[in-house]
């Protein structure tokens, strides 16, 4: 693994170091297809571990799309924001020092959901991240081993939601199968229900779309699995929570609480079922612990619990209470350095996702490493003086310059376009969405063209931060590769001297050989630095081993 960042590195970056003695305070939102939810946690390092401190839940149902455009309706984005700004008030009240929110399945599929994103943004100040649904999915991992002990036995993780439906295979480790299937409880009771009570043919229907819906992501999980191996199943989320709670109430006469590692069977689910079917809105809205908005929906949800688990061949289904609020936090203390206990793993996802999508695409990864590992010195160098960017940015070039030349998979030509495109859908885990277009744009522009408004995939960067980012980092990245040239090694190193009359910066090269001249690379070097030279306003003068370059 290439580490990122020296310990001199990471401290110069890290511009307010953790304090182990000191508890923090952090709000996770998630932007949900049904619900928006907020934990306020108290962090404290030096165990590590978190307390919920506090939750916030309104139902939104930013799902309830319009029919023929796709589009988050003008009510469901006002309700949203709305909850948002009262999610922000709790969280001001609780002197939270971050908010991170992620939105899932709705805005994700919506067409305008990045324009509701730059309205929250607008309105709030409140930056929601976009993910994707394998990432979705990595995190509600997260967020149940905060929760509970797997003890090295293989546990299936399912989490129903209001658009999609996820489905984990894990032993404690690393996962061994990420999915998300777009079936979840709102979808489906939009799509595919009409009648009140459902009748028996619209039932009968909803069973087997689910059943052909969720096979292909059932039938690779199984695949993961090793012989002999049986799983105990582990369900998050509200509509789990709510059919366990409604069987604790008729099995025991009250629910438990928490109900945390509460466990129901399969025959227990279908007996619910069987009564939920034959019930109307206002009947399913008088069961106890049922909210007005869960009973239009908990039909679809218990159905697709209950063909999964039929296709899993599990007969029992154990309620864990942590998901994907709680992942978020647990990335965000995995991010920040705060854990390092069985979860350390994942403190490296991005840079093995990074390297899987290398190793998928065949990159010349010795050349890579060399481009990363100067772009990074250039980074470093002029961190400070030409740029503010820190940690966050300095880790998205790294990326770029290792997945820079994927495109040769596809062709030669105009491979840098090609290795926009397999980075933007090649589900790199552990970043964002935006994170993750920018990315791929700093590999589109690490030659040929600069970045301009015109081009679909610079447009495509919802944020004016990551689109500076874009437009100050390529530069870099064209001078890395510019230095590996011949793809040989031929550079040692750089160091970056700044003269202030004129604005230059003298780019001093050591050669690994001293014979060698470096011809080429110094050529490639003068033919890109003009990129950097117009964004930076300042002049590179290349200088190898103590001897100025003759001008070109």
């Amino acid at each position: 693994m290439i580490d990122l960042l020296s310990p001199y590195q990471e401290a110069r970056f890290n511009t307010a170091p953790f304090d182990l003695e000191r508890d923090r305070v952090l709000a996770a939102i998630d932007v949900g297809t049904n619900s928006i939810h907020m934990a306020v946690v108290k962090i404290q390092p030096a165990i590590p571990a978190f307390t919920i401190i506090a939750r916030e839940k309104a139902t939104v149902r930013l799902g309830d799309r319009d029919r023929q455009t796709g589009n988050l309706t003008d009510e469901a984005i006002e309700r949203a924001i709305v909850a948002l700004r009262r999610c922000q008030e709790i969280a001001r009240t609780l002197n939270a020092e971050a908010m991170i929110a992620t939105a899932t399945s709705a805005v994700r599929e919506a067409p305008n959901g990045h324009t509701f994103l730059h309205q929250v943004e607008a309105e709030l100040g409140l930056i929601v991240n976009l993910i994707s649904g394998q990432e979705e999915a990595r995190r509600i991992y997260l967020g149940v081993l905060s929760g509970m002990e797997f003890n090295n036995r293989p546990h299936v993780i399912i989490d129903i939601g209001g658009g999609s439906t996820e489905l984990i295979l894990g032993d404690g480790h690393e996962p061994r199968s990420l999915s998300s299937t777009k079936v979840g409880a709102v979808r489906l009771t939009a799509e595919l229900v009409s009648t009140d009570p459902i009748s028996s043919s619209e039932f009968n229907w909803l069973q087997a779309f689910v059943r052909g819906m969720m096979e292909r992501s059932i039938e690779e999980l199984r695949s993961c699995l090793r012989p002999g191996e049986l799983p105990r199943l582990v369900g998050t989320s509200g509509t789990i929570e709510t059919l366990a709670a409604l069987q604790a109430k008729e099995k025991l006469g009250e629910v438990p609480s928490p109900l945390n590692g509460y466990q129901f069977s399969l025959k227990d689910l279908r007996d619910i079922i069987h009564r939920l079917r034959k019930l109307n809105y206002a009947e399913r809205s008088a069961l106890p612990g049922m909210s007005d908005r869960r009973s239009e929906i908990i039909v679809a949800g218990a159905v697709i619990l209950e063909q999964t688990m039929l296709l899993l061949g599990l007969d029992h289904i154990m309620v864990c209470e942590r998901a994907l609020r709680e992942g978020i936090v647990v990335d965000w203390m995995l991010t920040h350095g705060l854990i390092e206990d069985r979860l350390r793993y994942q403190g490296s996802v991005r840079q093995r996702s990074v390297l899987k999508i290398a190793q998928k695409y065949q990159v010349n990864l010795k050349h890579s490493e060399r481009v990363a590992r100067l772009a990074l010195e250039l980074f470093d160098q002029t961190h400070g003086v030409l740029h503010s960017w820190s940690t966050e940015e300095r880790e998205m070039l790294w990326a770029s310059a290792i997945l820079h030349n994927c495109g040769h998979f596809v062709s030669h030509s105009s491979h840098h376009k090609h290795s926009y495109y397999l980075i933007r859908y090649g589900e790199l885990l552990g970043y964002t969405d935006v994170e993750i277009e920018t990315i791929a744009n700093l590999a589109r522009y690490h030659r040929k063209s600069e970045p301009k408004k015109k081009h679909d995939s610079y447009r495509n960067i919802d944020s004016k931060k990551h689109r500076r980012v874009v437009e100050q980092l390529h530069p870099l990245l064209r001078l890395a590769v510019a230095l590996d040239r011949r793809q040989v090694g031929a550079i040692d190193r750089v160091r970056c001297e700044f003269l202030p009359e004129p604005q230059e910066m003298r780019l001093h090269i050591t050669a690994v050989d001293p014979e060698d001249d470096c011809e080429l690379e110094l050529w490639s070097l003068n033919l890109k630095k003009s990129s950097f030279e117009q964004v930076y306003h300042i002049k590179i003068t290349p200088v190898l081993e103590g001897v100025p370059v003759k001008r070109r």
